[in-house]
């Protein structure tokens, strides 16, 4: 009998002594409670509550934690139904708030992000909420945030994972965009073909003005040489007038053979002449030629005489 009271009293000493010694572990807060009532609250490390009068209420997590927020439907301002889905990230600041404010922290925070997610897609087109993510993550969190402070909640961030049209939708998109990408080749086609029209004309100028510039230049030299031509005629002219006025017969000799050649040539040179007659006698043609190179030797001699009329004498 007296072994059995002392095995109860080391149990009841056991128990005593868990129930007074507590130690809180890295990352959590616990809530005192004395005969159910709110007292404080125990952070990480070791502490002594008294049995039986004192109690530990709630373990909160002070870590930051993720939050899975599931997905549903959504009608936007356009009347289009998406399939959106995120996850949020949260974190008790005041355990005893977090405890005590509200029932289920999970629960009601589920609760109210997903319901102000259909208030802010609801305020949107379709083609803002596929674009402006940032923009409808940054409303949630600013909503969340003020929504959750009573409860000792920080709201970090909240991601919206996916916005998920449905199927029609999405292939009515993908034929608007194939259509714009096809309506923004077209365009760049039609570019593409103006710039070589413009190029093509350009160089159709360029070349007109080259070829205008080349036929001037070249009716300027023919002139020019027309011109050096007729000034040659005149000079030699001058001295055939000019012989035959000092009594030189084989000047008018020079004369009438040069044109004489010139007729020859321009008759043999006739493109419808097969067969060229000559009625005339050849001596006349040689006596001409004879009388070009009289006048070449009198030329020569003449020019000879008047270099040795000006080569001074010697200096003796």
């Amino acid at each position: 009998m007296g072994q059995l009271f002392a095995l109860v009293v080391v149990v009841v000493a056991v128990i005593i002594l868990a129930k007074l010694v507590r130690i809180v572990p890295q990352g959590y807060e616990w809530t005192v409670e004395r005969f159910g009532m709110y007292t404080r609250t125990l952070t990480p490390g070791l502490h002594f509550l008294i049995p039986v009068m004192y109690g530990i209420g709630r373990k909160m997590n002070m870590m930051e934690q993720v939050l899975d927020v599931p997905s549903q439907d959504v009608i936007t301002k356009d009347n289009a139904v998406v399939r959106v889905d995120g996850v949020v990230f949260y974190q008790v600041l005041d355990a005893a708030k977090a405890a005590y404010e509200v029932a289920n922290l999970e629960q009601a925070a589920l609760a109210l992000i997903m319901t102000n997610i259909r208030t802010v897609l609801g305020s949107m087109d379709l083609d803002e909420s596929l674009s402006q993510r940032d923009a409808i993550n940054a409303k949630l969190l600013k909503v969340v945030d003020e929504a959750t402070h009573p409860w000792g909640v920080k709201v970090n961030r909240i991601e919206i994972k996916d916005i998920a049209p449905p199927r029609d939708l999405v292939d009515s998109m993908a034929r608007q965009m194939k259509a714009e990408r096809e309506k923004r080749a077209n365009i760049l086609d039609a570019e593409g073909f103006r710039q070589a029209a413009i190029l093509k004309a350009e160089g159709e100028k360029q070349s007109v003005i080259l070829a205008a510039e080349g036929e001037k230049e070249a009716a300027f030299r023919a002139a020019e040489a027309r011109e050096r031509s007729a000034e040659a005629e005149a000079k030699a002219t001058a001295m055939v007038s000019e012989a035959i006025a000092n009594g030189n017969v084989n000047a008018l000799n020079y004369f009438v053979a040069t044109k004489y050649v010139e007729a020859l040539k321009e008759m043999a040179n006739s493109p419808n002449q097969k067969m060229l007659l000559l009625p005339m006698e050849a001596t006349g043609i040689l006596g001409s030629l004879a009388g070009i190179a009289e006048l070449a030797k009198e030329s020569l001699g003449q020019q000879q005489a008047g270099t040795v009329r000006r080569t001074p004498p010697p200096v003796g």
